[in-house]
């Protein structure tokens, strides 16, 4: 029998996004620019941003190619750059349901091949909730994406609490993804944001939601750091060295110890170094790695996970990654993609 293997972190894209901007009438929203057959440059506003191709978009191209890695289902969900969480709330809801409106629309004709991960307007927790039971409700979607920040308010914020609370009572899983990096201007150079800012950024989010209490409170609630944790993991014994050794800075809201979450959370398998996975694995145990890609990003593991299958790994634990992992995260039974 062939191998499952669901790619949980992958970005979509409508093929025709509104032009936001003119129809609100402010703010430099995202646009595409079809410049040329199979590719489009996205634009900030009247800022060129980047140039995509057509399997960011195109549901049948992204079925060809991660085929040719043997990968059979994607879980997809918006790019980041998309939340526009600083948009007015109202505005934020409207791009929310016509982003998961045509996630869902992929997922139900490609029942076999997609999962869909919604993205709700966190900037107003009513909004956020009423898209959510939506999401859950009404277009069957399993779970959602957020930002690791929303609008540069940590994750613990009492104000995202009813938000995670929904979630854990809806049964929706909740991936977080680093976006808007601190420090962004400052360390531009170099892609130094992509490659510091983001492992940064998840840190922060997971940080945030263990010192914050969110997790000891929501035990039931299903949470996917992306980029393998980004650095919370490799740093966390810096992280439980400050907890134990100042304890009136950073177990002001939560007496719990960081590392008594492992194996409580779940993160994607972006290492892109085997000897790091090898170290997830040790603290978090393969039942709480997922496989993830960032496809079709050229930062994304393109290979999907050709390296994990060379590590010698035994087939229980490359099982786990490669599809238990995520339905679990997911709630989901494998039986619905046998093909």
């Amino acid at each position: 029998m062939t191998r499952l293997k669901i790619d949980m972190h992958t970005h979509i894209i409508p093929e025709h996004l509104p032009k936001w901007a003119d129809k609100f009438g402010y703010g430099d929203f995202i646009h595409l620019h079809h410049h040329k057959e199979g590719a489009a440059m996205m634009m900030k506003g009247a800022k060129f941003f980047r140039e995509i191709q057509a399997n960011c978009w195109d549901p049948e191209i992204r079925m060809e190619e991660y085929a040719q890695h043997g990968t059979q289902v994607q879980v997809i969900s918006t790019i980041p750059v998309l939340f526009s969480y600083d948009a007015k709330p109202d505005d934020g809801l409207e791009i929310s349901r016509f982003l998961n409106d045509h996630m869902a629309e992929i997922c139900h004709k490609y029942s076999k091949n997609y999962i869909g991960l919604a993205t709700i307007p966190m900037q107003d927790e009513d909004l956020a909730i009423q898209e959510l039971k939506r999401c859950k409700e009404e277009l069957g979607l399993p779970g959602i994406q957020i930002g690791s920040n929303i609008n540069d308010k940590n994750l613990s914020s009492p104000r995202f609490f009813p938000i995670f609370q929904a979630c854990q009572e809806l049964g929706m899983s909740v991936m977080i993804h680093p976006w808007n990096m601190m420090g962004f201007h400052s360390i531009e150079r170099y892609w130094l944001p992509w490659l510091v800012g983001m492992p940064a950024e998840t840190s922060r989010a997971a940080c945030s939601l263990i010192f914050g209490g969110v997790l000891e409170r929501l035990p039931d609630l299903r949470i996917n750091f992306s980029h393998a944790g980004g650095s919370f993991l490799p740093t966390l014994g810096r992280i439980e060295h400050g907890f134990n050794c100042r304890p009136d800075l950073v177990a002001i809201d939560n007496p719990v110890n960081p590392r008594e979450y492992l194996g409580k959370f779940w993160v994607d398998s972006i290492t892109h170094d085997a000897d790091l996975l090898e170290y997830v694995l040790k603290v978090q145990g393969s039942k709480r790695i997922t496989l993830g890609s960032d496809y079709p990003f050229p930062l994304g593991d393109l290979e999907i996970g050709a390296y994990i299958e060379e590590m010698n790994l035994s087939e229980e634990v490359v099982e786990d990654i490669f599809c238990n992992a995520a339905l679990e995260w997911l709630n989901l039974d494998k039986k619905q993609f046998e093909q």
